[in-house]
C-alpha cells in the first residue's frame, strides 16, 4: 500500500521547518496575488481552467462547523464563488457530532444543499444514509488534475466519490515560545527522548513546559495518533483505524505508556490534568503565546491551523512562534493529517458547482493568502500561502503523496472517534486525569469501539 519511504520523505521535509523558522522567517507579506475572476453570472473557463455555470437567482446553503477567522476566510471563498456564477451562498453555522446536526436538518426536510464534513467516518455514514450524492462529472474532472489519489479515495465510498477534500491540516506539529526556549536554554527535539528532556529544561527554568487543550478531547487522540504511527508504523495504524486489529493489542499499551510518560507528570502540563481538562483548544494556543517569556506554557502541539489561533495574540508566527515536526517515538517522526471535505445533500446545479469550485486551484488560493490553511490540492502554487513556515508545511504534506496517514479518529465510526464527551475523547481524558491505568483505558476503548464499529 504507502511506503515507510515515502512518509521518511516527508519527515525529511518536515524537518526543514525548524531549520527556516530558526532563520527568523515571519508573515513575508507572500500574498497580494489577486484573485482571478469574473463578474456575476461568469462562465466559460478562468485562467486555472475552471469552468462554472450561470446560476442567477440559485442560492445555495453551505454547513460547516467553522466559527471565527476560518468561517470569515471560508465565507471570502464562497464570496468569489457568487461573483463568478450569480448564486447567492449562505453559511450555516453547524455543531458537532455534524452528523446529529444533519440529522435534524433531514428530518425536518430542510437540508444544506452542501455541508463540510470533518470525518471520513461521517462521509460514509452520510452515503449509507442516501444523505450524500455522488461528486459530478466536472468535481471529478477538477480531482482527476488536482488531487493525488490518497485524497480522492477518502473521500469515496465503495468506489463511489462522494467528498471533495478543501481544507487539510498537518497534524504532526509542535509550536513553541521562542523567548521561554531562549531564556531556558532548550533546543528543538527529534526524538521523544529528547522531547522530555527538553520539557524537563524548561521546567527548570521556572515555566511549565507543555499547555495541552484537553476539554477538547480531539486534541487527545491526535497525541495519542502520533505517538502509535510512529511507533507501531503504519500497517498497525492502518489495522488500527479500520478496528482489524483490538485496542487491547500491545501496540497500543506501547503507546499508552509512552503518553503517560507527560500525563503522568503534572508539572509539565500547564494547569496539571485538571487544568488542561478545563481548557479548550483554542485558549492552550493562546495562553502559550501571551505573557512574553512566562507564559502558561511554552509548547503547544497542534496542526498548522494554530497560526490561526497564534494571530490573536501579538505574537509572530517565524520570530516568536517556531515550529517543529512532531518528535519521533520509533524510527520516523509521523504524519498525520485531517480534513473537511465537501459532500453535496442535494442532487442539484448549484451545489455540484460549488464542489467544482472548491476541487479548483482558485478556490484553495483565497484561503491559502489568508493563512491558518493547507490545501491537499497538488496544483496549488505554495506561493500563495503568506510566509515561508506555512508553504513548508504545505510542501510537506504534498510531498507525502500517498503515504499520508489520516487521523484515526476521523475514520472511526462517528460515536467512537468524534463525539464530546463519548468514546475515545471521553475515554482519553479520564486516561488524562489518570494515566496509570493504562489496561483500563484499553479495556474501555476496546468496548466503544467494538459497539461502534458494529453498528
Amino acid at each position: 500500500m504507502r511506503t515507510t519511504l515515502r512518509i521518511r520523505r516527508a519527515a525529511m521535509v518536515f524537518t526543514a521547518i525548524g531549520a527556516l523558522a530558526l532563520t527568523g522567517c515571519g508573515d513575508d507579506g507572500g500574498s497580494g496575488k489577486g484573485k482571478a475572476g469574473g463578474g456575476s453570472g461568469n462562465s466559460g473557463k478562468t485562467p486555472s481552467g475552471v469552468s462554472l455555470p450561470k446560476l442567477d437567482g440559485e442560492k445555495i446553503s453551505v454547513a460547516a462547523v467553522w466559527t471565527g477567522p476560518e468561517q470569515a476566510n471560508f465565507v471570502k471563498v464562497l464570496k468569489e464563488f457568487e461573483k463568478r456564477t450569480g448564486a447567492t451562498v449562505t453559511f450555516v453555522p453547524a455543531q458537532d457530532p455534524i452528523v446529529n446536526f444533519l440529522g435534524t436538518k433531514i428530518a425536518g426536510g430542510q437540508p444544506p444543499d452542501v455541508a463540510m464534513i470533518p470525518q471520513v467516518g461521517a462521509i460514509k455514514q452520510a452515503a449509507e444514509k442516501k444523505w450524500a450524492k455522488p461528486v459530478g462529472a466536472d468535481a471529478k474532472a477538477q480531482l482527476d488534475k488536482n488531487y493525488s489519489k490518497v485524497w480522492q479515495d477518502l473521500g469515496a465510498v465503495d468506489g463511489t466519490q462522494y467528498g471533495v477534500y478543501f481544507k487539510a491540516a498537518n497534524k504532526s506539529l509542535i509550536w513553541y515560545n521562542t523567548k521561554a526556549f531562549e531564556n531556558a536554554g532548550a533546543s528543538e527535539p527529534k526524538t521523544w527522548k529528547d522531547f522530555m528532556a527538553t520539557a524537563e529544561t524548561v521546567s527548570a527554568s521556572g515555566v511549565t513546559p507543555v499547555s495541552v487543550g484537553g476539554a477538547d478531547g480531539w486534541t487527545l487522540t491526535d497525541w495519542f495518533e502520533n505517538i502509535y504511527l510512529s511507533q507501531a508504523g503504519p500497517e498497525k495504524y492502518d489495522h488500527l483505524a479500520q478496528h482489524k486489529i483490538k485496542w487491547t493489542d500491545p501496540s497500543v499499551k506501547d503507546a499508552l505508556t509512552t503518553l503517560a510518560e507527560l500525563f503522568g507528570k503534572p508539572s509539565l502540563i500547564a494547569g496539571g490534568a485538571d487544568g488542561a481538562l478545563q481548557t479548550e483548544f483554542p485558549a492552550s494556543v493562546t495562553q502559550t503565546f501571551t505573557g512574553g517569556d512566562q507564559p502558561k506554557g511554552a509548547m503547544v502541539f497542534e496542526g498548522d491551523f494554530v497560526g490561526i489561533n497564534i494571530a490573536q495574540t501579538k505574537a509572530k508566527i517565524g520570530t516568536d512562534a517556531k515550529v517543529f515536526p512532531f518528535p519521533a517515538v520509533g524510527a520516523e517522526s509521523p504524519v498525520v493529517t485531517g480534513g473537511d471535505a465537501a459532500v453535496a445533500l442535494k442532487d442539484s446545479k448549484g451545489a455540484q458547482a460549488l464542489l467544482t469550485w472548491l476541487a479548483s486551484t482558485d478556490a484553495a488560493k483565497i484561503w491559502a493568502e489568508q493563512g491558518g490553511f493547507i490545501s491537499p490540492n497538488k496544483a496549488l502554487d505554495t506561493a500563495a500561502y503568506p510566509n515561508e513556515v506555512q508553504r513548508t508545511m504545505a510542501k510537506a504534506l504534498i510531498a507525502a503523496g500517498d503515504a499520508v496517514r489520516f487521523d484515526m479518529s476521523d475514520q472511526a465510526p462517528q460515536s467512537f472517534g468524534g463525539t464530546p464527551g463519548k468514546g475515545e475523547w471521553k475515554t482519553l481524558q479520564d486516561f488524562l486525569k489518570n494515566p496509570k491505568d493504562i489496561a483500563g483505558t484499553q479495556a474501555k476503548l476496546e468496548s466503544d469501539a467494538a459497539k461502534a464499529y458494529k453498528s
